[in-house]
């Protein structure tokens, strides 16, 4: 959940997965349709569907209980070379080298000298990451959450605090002073785009107690004097943003293609 979106986002819809999904097995129970709808608005729905695809492979290949290898974790829908890290570190303390935004931009300032680490992950990040690690397990874990939080807290992207960084005196970028970033970073657009329009389809999509028919996506209802309720509200606001035809229809095949979303005789619905 927290892949690419902010704790504050994730905190309570983590909490409602925690309740309602307290085991694997009680998630991997459920049709994979029910973790999409009770993903809400964090975006990137797809995550929910590995989530539940990780479940189904925990409860049958590892009976209920999350795996505690770097290989085993890796394997599990879903999971990358980061999370299987993060995991075998942090909830069963491995010595496994971790390496996320921040501690990316904290090597590439007090070892590298640079402002920002480079745009994708390297080889080089890697094998420097690696090469800092404490060779005992239980240093490396601290190590890893220490360097995380120094990056998450004070060495921000934006506005590092450096006077209270504990190695500031370490620094290469502060010892180079603090050159600028080589370029620019840019976050992705929103407004007008096809993820926007998929944003705005699955919105309806998890309201919806039934198939929702095409036409419905197409076609604005007729204007009956009152607000609208229900899916309604979703659908008002899909149909707001007054996109292309071409473009609802990208969204809807992309769905589908993502098996986010089933076509059935009488329209689209969460996966069963």
């Amino acid at each position: 959940m927290l892949q690419q979106t902010p704790v504050v986002r994730v905190l309570p819809v983590w909490h409602e997965w925690l309740e309602r999904w307290p085991t694997p097995a009680a998630l991997a129970g459920e049709p994979a349709g029910e973790a999409v709808r009770r993903w809400g608005r964090l975006g990137y729905p797809r995550r929910a569907l590995r989530l539940h695809g990780a479940a189904v492979a925990i409860t049958e290949d590892h009976g209920g209980r999350v795996p505690n290898t770097y290989a085993e974790l890796l394997a599990l829908p879903g999971v990358g070379s980061y999370t299987a890290a993060a995991v075998a570190a942090f909830a069963y303390g491995r010595r496994e080298t971790v390496v996320d935004t921040n501690i990316r931009r904290v090597h590439a300032r007090l070892v590298s000298g640079t402002a920002l680490p480079a745009p994708a992950l390297t080889a080089a990040e890697m094998r420097l990451a690696a090469a800092l690690l404490p060779a005992d397990h239980s240093p490396s874990v601290q190590w890893n959450a220490a360097v995380m939080e120094l990056g998450a807290l004070l060495c921000t992207a934006r506005v590092p605090k450096c006077g209270a960084c504990p190695v500031n005196d370490l620094c290469a970028w502060r010892a180079a002073g603090e050159p600028p970033p080589s370029y620019v970073p840019k976050g992705q657009a929103w407004h007008g785009t096809d993820r926007q329009v998929r944003g705005a389809v699955m919105a309806v999509l998890r309201l919806a107690e039934t198939a929702v028919p095409a036409e419905m996506f197409h076609r604005e209802p007729a204007d009956l004097g009152f607000a609208p309720a229900g899916i309604g509200v979703p659908l008002a606001a899909l149909h707001r943003l007054n996109s292309a035809p071409e473009q609802l229809e990208r969204a809807l095949a992309g769905l589908l293609a993502d098996g986010l979303a089933e076509m059935h005789h009488d329209g689209y619905r969460l996966p069963a």
